[in-house]
């Protein structure tokens, strides 16, 4: 048989057998962003928000996130836990510190997705993203 005829026959299997990606595969698959603004409420809560997608985790993943304004800095919720089911996802995490700690103006934030990845008996933390950008903190 020809080499043509055999190559097509296998390309048609593979693509039988390997369907079309959906638009999720179509942009990076581990990604999160945090919104260029923050919110500080008056009682000192601070949200952070962004998007994140990821997919494939073999075990639980957590969105994280930071914010540093000077000396001070805020780990806001500790984070939630994300879907990795290759779709853009909103996150959101609000943490509360005392009302002479931040104020409204320039902040640094960090996004992080992190998962526990099963390892002999202990799960491991392993960093599938990570992002960090100037925001504006803004006071609510």
């Amino acid at each position: 048989m020809p080499v043509r005829p055999v190559l097509a026959t296998a390309l048609g299997a593979v693509a039988l057998l390997c369907p079309a990606a959906g638009p999720a595969a179509a942009g990076p698959s581990e990604l999160i962003t945090v919104d260029p603004v923050g919110r500080l409420a008056s009682d000192g809560t601070v949200t952070l928000s962004g998007t994140y997608r990821c997919t494939g985790a073999t075990g639980p993943v957590f969105v994280g996130s930071s914010l540093s304004q000077g000396d001070a800095r805020l780990e806001p919720g500790g984070g939630g836990a994300a879907r990795c089911d290759g779709a853009e996802h909103h996150w959101e995490n609000s943490g509360k510190v005392s009302a002479a700690t931040l104020r409204a103006g320039a902040a640094q934030a960090e996004a992080t997705l992190r998962e526990l990845r099963p390892s002999g008996g202990t799960p491991l933390p392993a960093l599938r993203a990570v992002t960090s950008r100037t925001i504006t903190l803004s006071q609510e």
